[in-house]
């Protein structure tokens, strides 16, 4: 498996584009894998027939390792393409070794639900190369009430019962890759919210002067765009919320990159608005609309989804008015813009009717206190404040 990304260790096979028998040319797509919520396809570096297949789909596999066997010119080459071969010193030797190893190499899918099914993974018979267990070796045996009998136990003592009308419902990799994001960052960062709520009257007129013109231009203009440009103001003047964790240091980011979600079917993407603090209110929304449309067609790219320093949610497209965010690790902070709410406020002893807004932060209390919050809320407050008629889209 080639290296996808700076930060990318491993990934998971998400389809073969191939099978054994198939003519490839040299980078035509092999496979896709899924790795930081990206789904990226695999080039072969070779021309020739594929051989052998070698990782199953659904298994994890490291940076580096073989995921297939491509016959040129009568020779059989791994597909190996981040590490050149291993002397082969003392090969007689090390050949049982190397295979001894090839049998025990276990994905760490299969030793996550191992462990949470309580499964002996030597009572498993593995399909795989070498006879590894695979992710389906393992659900086939989690799913087979006879081979998994679980030892004499007192069934009356177990708190989880297993019914007629209960059904599985297999993880994709998306949803994979962020459930172990999100346990990553509950359980290593130490979590504190704080809210403000926003005067968001004159944002909502604005917009709704100008979205029919944008429209003909085969934009739309949401609110969200005039909030991710107000958060990229407020993240220049406060540049310790651009900021991530590392250990014995604060790395604070100069360039300001957005993560915003978009949705696809039933996965959930979070590509990256790159220097958004360079962009107008129109280049947002035209950014939102094409990452938005990327998401849809399943066509984000690693560009796409890496450098983000900053998170925000539009969690008001739901409705929401009060939410706690969990910050995308390994990021300092995350904010969710909640629904838009039409209610009366007193101005200057008057009653109003007014278009309020909560903006709601979690931030990394290691790296940020309640200060440089309350400020950064401050700034983006204002920001969307100050918003008129002669501001500039």
């Amino acid at each position: 498996m080639p290296k996808l990304g700076e930060s990318v260790h491993e990934g998971t096979v998400e389809a073969w584009l191939v099978e054994p028998g198939s003519k490839v040319n040299e980078y035509d797509p092999l496979c896709e894998i899924l790795t930081d919520k990206v789904t990226a396809e695999v080039p072969s570096s070779f021309e020739g027939v594929i051989e052998k297949i070698l990782v199953d789909v659904g298994e994890t596999i490291e940076v580096g390792t073989p995921i297939c066997e491509i016959k040129v010119s009568n020779k059989v080459h791994e597909k190996e393409p981040e590490q050149k071969s291993q002397p082969q010193t003392n090969k007689k030797d090390n050949n049982s070794t190397d295979t001894q190893k090839e049998i025990k190499r276990i994905s760490p899918v299969v030793m996550r639900l191992a462990s949470e099914h309580n499964v002996n993974l030597d009572d498993v018979e593995g399909t795989g190369q070498f006879g590894r267990v695979t992710k389906k070796d393992i659900l086939s045996y989690i799913d087979n009430p006879v081979k998994n009998e679980a030892p004499k136990t007192d069934k009356s003592s177990i708190g989880i019962k297993t019914t007629s009308d209960t059904s599985r419902l297999e993880l994709t990799g998306v949803k994979k890759a962020i459930a172990n994001n999100m346990v990553k960052s509950k359980t290593e960062i130490p979590h504190a919210w704080m809210m403000i709520e926003v005067d968001a009257t004159e944002l909502v007129h604005l917009r709704n002067k100008y979205k029919d013109a944008f429209k003909s231009e085969g934009i739309k203009l949401t609110y969200f765009a005039f909030f991710i440009e107000a958060v990229a103001k407020a993240l220049n003047t406060n540049k310790i919320l651009n900021s991530s964790w590392q250990g014995d240091s604060i790395q604070i980011h100069d360039s300001i990159n957005l993560n915003i979600a978009v949705s696809a079917d039933d996965d959930l993407y979070v590509p990256v608005i790159h220097n958004a603090d360079m962009l107008s209110i129109r280049g947002i929304a035209k950014k939102l609309a094409q990452l938005a449309e990327k998401g849809r067609t399943h066509a984000l790219t690693s560009e796409d989804m890496h450098g983000g320093t900053f998170t925000i949610n539009n969690t008001g497209a739901f409705g929401s008015i009060q939410s706690q965010g969990v910050i995308n690790h390994p990021q300092a902070a995350i904010l969710q813009v909640e629904s838009i709410v039409k209610k009366p406020v007193f101005i200057d002893e008057m009653l109003a009717a007014r278009y309020m807004v909560n903006l709601c932060l979690s931030i990394d209390h290691r790296v940020l206190n309640g200060v440089d919050a309350g400020k950064f809320l401050q700034d983006v407050k204002k920001n969307i404040e100050s918003i008129d008629s002669e501001t500039t889209l």
